[in-house]
């Protein structure tokens, strides 16, 4: 019992009193452990509030236009609207002398501005535009079949061609569409070809290796279509080949008979006992 006793003694002893070195080296560890503890709640999106919820999800507004528009503010209202850029078409020309003047090319009268002088470069005032025959736009295919003109004669021989662009009627997903002034591309056209003999012989020529094509093509499709026919119909003869003999004949000096046949021209000679 005394050495129980003693032992038990020995086991609840007092702990000795912490050094300052030990209670410093503590107390850093509990403040790296509050600080691990918080940014792990930090970055919890459960444990945050309304109001910092509300902060870390930017405002956006449907501008309508396609796009939402991202908010720097917290309230929509403090968003102030950009100033809209509006770009005016150039106004009038104030004459001053008579050399601003522009003269029309079908009725040969004084004018300040029109249409086409403006979009197209031609002086034709408005009151002689005529948009269905002699000013008619035409699509850029068009006028590269019609006058045989490449890219480079609308986009970069000089002067470039003017144009304007419009919605395609067949689909409004489509590009939009190129528009030229008939009378500039003409002009274009025998500032090319010289003369409006070369033209004329250029589409001639070009229709001839048209015609030729659609020929060979043709004739190709109709070779095809008789090889179709005549392997449908041939049908092959696995059979053997029957003879079909014609009339007997006698040679005297052989002293044979011979017979021939009247399909594959086969000759038989044999002699009688």
């Amino acid at each position: 019992m005394a050495i129980l006793q003693s032992i038990m003694d020995e086991d609840f002893e007092e702990p000795k009193p912490l050094t300052p070195t030990q209670k410093a080296k503590i107390e850093r560890s509990r403040q790296k452990a509050l600080l691990l503890k918080q940014a792990r709640l930090a970055n919890q999106p459960y444990t945050k509030t309304k109001s910092e919820r509300t902060k870390a999800v930017p405002r956006v507004i449907d501008t309508l236009g396609g796009f939402l528009l991202e908010l720097d503010s917290e309230d929509p209202k403090e968003k102030q609207p950009q100033p809209v850029n509006i770009v005016h078409p150039p106004g009038a020309i104030i004459p001053t002398t008579q050399d601003d003047f522009l003269i029309c090319d079908e009725c040969d009268k004084d004018f300040l501005d029109s249409y086409l002088y403006s979009q197209f470069d031609a002086p034709v005032c408005d009151n002689c535009r005529d948009d269905k025959e002699k000013h008619r736009l035409i699509t850029r295919t068009e006028a590269k079949d019609t006058y045989l003109l490449k890219d480079v004669d609308l986009d970069k021989r000089e002067p470039v061609l003017k144009f304007i662009t419009r919605k395609n009627p067949r689909n409004d997903r489509w590009g939009d569409m190129k528009l030229y002034l008939e009378i500039k591309v003409a002009e274009r056209a025998m500032l090319v070809w010289e003369s409006e003999e070369n033209l004329e012989a250029e589409r001639e020529l070009r229709q001839e290796k048209r015609d030729k094509a659609k020929q060979k093509k043709y004739d190709k499709k109709v070779k095809e279509l008789r090889k179709a026919v005549r392997s449908s119909l041939w049908k092959k003869d696995d059979g053997a080949h029957q003879h079909e003999f014609g009339e007997e004949t006698y040679d005297e000096e052989e002293d044979s008979y011979s017979k021939t046949c009247n399909t594959c021209g086969h000759t038989m000679t044999y002699e009688k006992m």
